[in-house]
C-alpha cells in the first residue's frame, strides 16, 4: 500500500467532499504521484487520515471505480489501474469552432445534470437490468416492467392516470414524433411552435410532413394562429422550448377544443415537465384531452441520454396503428435502457434522483438569474426546467454576446438557432441559457463570464433596472 499524496479538502466549498477527494486522487494518478498498480488505503484508513466520514471516502472510490481510474476486488483492496481507459469528454464541455482551441463550458440548453446522479444506484440498476434472461420474443410495445414504471411515474409526478397498456416505449421524443407522423397521410401539415425545437422540425420533415410554424407568446402557442387544415400540432406546454414559459390554462383548453372540433392530433412534448420549483404544474394536455392528445416523455433530460428511452401515451386509435406498424416492420425500441429505468423506478432510486435534481437545478436557476441581473438584464421563464431566456435588442447583439462568450471559454445558445421561417421569425433576439450540464464549479466560472459579456451590451439593450454600483458578481 502506498501513501496517498497530501489531499486538501475545502469544507467551505459548494463542491461535495467526495467529488473533491475523487478529483484529488484522479489528479495524483494523472501526475504520476500515484502509479499503475499502487494499492490505495482502505476507505476506513483514508477517512481517518483525512478526518472525514467513511461515506466520503467510499463515495470517492466508487466514482473512481466507475470511471476506470481504479480497480479492485473484495478482500484484495483498491488499486490504480495499469491502463485506465481514456476519460469520456465531460458532458459540460462543448467543442470549440477551432479544433485546436480548448473546450468550452457548455451553457446551451438540452443536456441533463449528471452531477447529481447517484453512480452507485446507476450501477445497481444496470446490474439488475442484466440479471434477467435474454429476450425470447420481441415486445413491440416495450418491456412490461418499463411500461408499468412509466405509468406509475406519470401518475405520481405528472398527474396523468394511465395504465401500463396505455404506454408505448420509444427511443426518444424526436423519434416518437416521427413515428406518429408516419401513420398520417404523406405530406400532412403539422403545426410547430416558432421559436421551437428544431430537432423535431427536422424529424417531421424527414418523415414527409409539411411543417407549419406558429408563433409563441407569453402564454405559449398562439392557438388562434394554427391553420385549420393541419393534421397535428406539436408543442411543449410544460416549459416552452426555448422561451421557458408554460402554456396558460386558457390556451390548453382552447387547443384541446380545436383539436376535437377540427380533427387534429396534439403531440404534447412534456419537456422539463418533472422540473418545477414554485407550484404544481398545470394539468397535462393528455389529462385534459386523452382522446386527442399524444403525450410524449423521455428519460434523456431527467436521467441520461445513455438510456435511449422515452414513452408515449396515445388515444387507442393511434396506439393500435403504431403497434400494428411496429409488428409489420419489425421496429421495436431496444429493451436494455427500458430495464434500467424500470430498475431505478422499482428501487425508489428514480424518485430520490428527481428530488435531488429539483433541489440542485432550483439552486442553479437562482445563480443564473442573479448573474443575468448583475448585468442589468432579466432572465425570462417560469420557475421550472433547466434553461432561461435572456432577451437582447437584436441579432447583432445576440451574435456579439455568443461570440464574446466563446472567446472567454463559454458556449452560449442564440435564439436564432431555434427560429424557423414563418410568423414571428426573427422578431425576437436573445440567448437561451442552460444550466444543467456543467458541474457547479464550472457553472460559477461560466456565470462570471456571462455577467461580463452581457454587461458590455449597449445601453439600449438593457431593461429598466437600477444601475449597478459595483462590478459583475456572482453570488456565492
Amino acid at each position: 500500500m502506498v501513501d496517498v499524496p497530501p489531499v486538501l479538502l475545502d469544507r467551505t466549498s459548494p463542491t461535495p467532499l467526495p467529488v473533491q477527494l475523487a478529483d484529488a486522487l484522479r489528479a495524483a494518478t494523472a501526475e504520476g504521484a500515484l502509479r499503475p498498480g499502487d494499492r490505495l488505503p482502505s476507505t476506513r484508513e483514508l477517512a481517518a487520515a483525512l478526518r472525514v466520514s467513511r461515506t466520503v471516502t467510499s463515495a470517492a472510490y466508487d466514482q473512481l471505480l466507475a470511471e476506470g481510474w481504479a480497480g479492485g476486488r473484495r478482500g484484495a483492496g483498491t488499486f490504480v489501474l495499469d491502463a485506465p481507459p481514456a476519460a469520456p469528454a465531460p458532458p459540460s464541455r462543448a467543442v470549440a469552432p477551432d479544433s485546436t482551441a480548448p473546450e468550452l463550458i457548455d451553457l446551451r440548453a438540452g443536456s441533463p445534470c449528471l452531477e447529481v446522479l447517484d453512480r452507485t444506484a446507476w450501477r445497481r440498476a444496470w446490474r439488475a437490468a442484466g440479471d434477467g434472461p435474454p429476450d425470447r420474443r420481441p415486445e413491440p410495445a416495450g418491456e412490461p416492467a418499463f411500461r408499468s414504471a412509466v405509468a406509475e411515474h406519470l401518475l405520481r409526478h405528472r398527474g396523468l392516470a394511465a395504465v401500463p397498456a396505455d404506454v408505448l416505449a420509444t427511443t426518444g421524443t424526436s423519434a416518437a414524433v416521427a413515428e406518429v407522423v408516419s401513420i398520417l397521410p404523406r405530406g400532412s401539415r403539422v403545426a410547430v411552435e416558432n421559436p421551437g425545437y428544431q430537432r423535431v422540425v427536422g424529424a417531421l420533415r424527414d418523415a414527409g410532413a409539411e411543417v407549419v410554424p406558429v408563433p409563441v407568446d407569453s402564454d405559449g402557442l398562439v392557438v388562434d394562429a394554427v391553420p385549420a387544415d393541419v393534421a397535428a400540432v406539436y408543442c411543449t406546454p410544460a416549459h416552452q422550448y426555448p422561451l421557458g414559459r408554460r402554456m396558460s390554462a386558457a390556451r390548453r383548453l382552447a387547443l384541446v377544443a380545436r383539436a376535437r372540433a377540427e380533427g387534429w392530433w396534439v403531440l404534447e412534448d412534456d419537456y422539463d415537465g418533472e422540473l418545477r420549483y414554485d407550484v404544481a404544474p398545470l394539468p397535462l394536455l393528455g389529462a385534459l384531452g386523452p382522446d386527442v392528445v399524444v403525450h410524449l416523455g423521455t428519460a434523456s433530460k431527467i436521467v441520461s441520454p445513455t438510456l435511449g428511452v422515452g414513452w408515449l401515451v396515445a388515444p387507442p386509435p393511434v396506439r393500435d396503428r403504431l403497434l400494428e406498424r411496429r409488428t409489420r416492420t419489425g421496429m421495436r425500441p431496444p429493451r436494455a435502457g427500458q430495464r434500467v429505468l424500470a430498475a431505478l423506478a422499482t428501487s425508489g432510486d428514480l424518485a430520490r434522483h428527481l428530488r435531488r435534481l429539483r433541489r440542485e437545478l432550483g439552486t442553479r436557476r437562482e445563480l443564473v438569474r442573479a448573474a443575468v441581473a448583475a448585468a442589468g438584464l432579466v432572465a425570462e421563464g417560469d420557475a421550472a426546467g433547466a434553461h432561461v431566456f435572456v432577451p437582447l435588442a437584436g441579432p447583432q447583439e445576440e451574435t456579439a454576446v455568443v461570440e464574446a462568450a466563446a472567446a472567454h471559454g463559454v458556449a452560449l445558445d442564440g435564439l436564432a438557432r431555434h427560429l424557423g421561417a414563418g410568423p414571428d421569425a426573427g422578431v425576437r433576439s436573445g440567448v437561451v441559457l442552460g444550466f444543467a450540464a456543467p458541474p457547479r464549479t464550472e457553472l460559477r466560472e461560466a456565470l462570471i463570464v456571462l455577467t461580463s459579456v452581457l454587461g458590455e451590451q449597449p445601453a439600449e439593450t438593457l431593461r429598466a433596472r437600477p444601475p449597478r454600483e459595483d462590478g459583475p458578481a456572482v453570488p456565492a
